[in-house]
């Protein structure tokens, strides 16, 4: 995240963020939006069992990641020794042994991206055999492939130890998953708004969707997923947001 060079955790930037807001008079409310239809112009969301009537909307559902179902991953990606963004923080895998777990060829995609920072990179392919076809590009970028389930992950100080393919230990001093997100797009969907194969929503220059009114930002659109840019691309909509509504109530000069 810009301007924290030691770090800061996830729940830490959401509450100054939220205080910030706040600050400014925004009103946060806590509940799950559970439906969204057109009206006229706007909208209508209904959520905590009412409903709320708005002229514009600006969506930032995000994605939920897919974590392998292992005991003790949670612990380990606390620890950040099980990671899920290579862009993110790929430089720290410098000159370390590295380890990739994934499905399909998402995993030969990330495992080829962390091999610019070290040449001791594994791809554990759990998946069906077929949906791994990229396989010669893995040899010939040197990375090594074990086929085999994982069993459990074990923490021993700053490395991960990984139980798999037939009861061996390999030890890793960074875990990374590549098996994907889901995007949180339903309410858009709902909406018919346009959708890439992988769910994500297409948005113009202005972060509006193929649906007037309907704006989104952050990992629910295509693109990149980080914070920096989820910030810019609300920046963008928000200021998009509020000079059409400022020309729909004539607030503008010609």
């Amino acid at each position: 995240m810009p301007g924290f060079p030691e770090g800061i955790t996830g729940d830490a930037i959401l509450k100054r963020m939220t205080d910030q807001a706040r600050e400014y008079g925004a009103v946060i409310e806590s509940g799950r939006v559970e439906g969204l239809t057109r009206d006229g112009g706007g909208f209508v969301a209904r959520m905590n069992d009412r409903e709320v009537r708005v002229r514009a909307v600006l969506l930032a559902t995000g994605v939920i990641d897919h974590h392998p179902d292992l005991p003790g991953v949670e612990r380990a990606i606390e620890r950040s020794l099980v990671r899920i963004c290579p862009i993110c923080d790929g430089y720290e895998a410098i000159d370390k042994a590295v380890a990739v777990i994934g499905d399909d060829d998402k995993g030969v995609r990330e495992a080829a991206f962390l091999r610019t920072y070290s040449d001791r990179v594994t791809l554990i392919h759990t998946g069906p055999a077929a949906a791994l076809t990229d396989e010669t590009e893995l040899a010939r970028m040197g990375i090594e492939l074990i086929r085999a389930p994982i069993d459990n992950v074990t923490l021993e100080g700053d490395r991960v130890t990984a139980l798999n393919w037939g009861g061996t230990f390999r030890s890793f001093d960074l875990v990374y998953s590549a098996l994907g997100t889901s995007p949180n797009a339903d309410l858009a969907d709902s909406l018919d708004a346009k959708t890439g194969e992988d769910g994500r929503l297409f948005v113009d220059a202005r972060q509006q969707t193929s649906v007037a009114g309907l704006y989104a930002a952050g990992d629910v659109v295509r693109g990149l997923n980080q914070i920096a840019v989820a910030s810019a691309e609300a920046a963008v909509a928000a200021t998009s947001i509020h000079n059409t509504l400022r020309e729909a109530d004539g607030w503008t000069v010609s």
